[in-house]
């Protein structure tokens, strides 16, 4: 752990979704799927994912930073708006926005790339992930509620993929 007050790191967290390039990619992103019948990339989704990386991380006493797991959820879909309107994957142009947002709120170079490249495979479960890669991967997943969803039927995810069931 570092030795940044929890004061501070709230003030970094804060900082992230406060940033004004994080708000115009957020608005854009919320604007872009107001009409969309799939899941959303909502605050409440980032928030979702967050939440359950936490709980991996205390249940498998991994004693990764509240911090870098929330910085990672929150900005882990930043990069959608991109995807939807030019094309470029969402992880690849999230791992892109991420960096200028951690650089501005004093993140060290470590933590951005960490959190970076936990946006950039957050797509696909990688062998020899590091920790933060790996929850936040299983926790986009799994916060996602196929067994409520009017749109399920036609969704691309693989039944497999999808959540049919409460996990926990």
């Amino acid at each position: 752990m570092d030795n940044i007050s929890s004061i501070d790191k709230i003030d970094r967290i804060t900082r992230i979704i406060s940033h004004p390039l994080y708000q115009e990619q957020y608005k854009l992103l919320q604007d872009a799927e107001e009409n969309r019948s799939f899941c959303n990339h909502t605050m409440g989704h980032f928030l979702d994912v967050a939440r359950i990386m936490y709980i991996y991380n205390l249940e498998e006493n991994a004693q990764l930073s509240k911090e870098l797991i929330y910085a990672a959820a929150l900005l882990h879909d930043i990069g959608r708006y991109e995807q939807i309107v030019y094309k470029t994957p969402h992880h690849i142009a999230g791992a892109r926005i991420a960096g200028i947002i951690l650089r501005d709120c004093d993140f060290s170079k470590e933590d951005m790339l960490r959190v970076q490249n936990a946006i950039a495979g957050h797509r696909e479960a990688m062998e020899k992930q590091d920790r933060l890669s790996e929850y936040l991967y299983r926790a986009d997943k799994l916060s996602r509620n196929c067994f409520l969803c009017k749109a399920s039927s036609e969704c691309n995810w693989s039944e497999e993929k999808k959540n049919s069931y409460i996990s926990y």
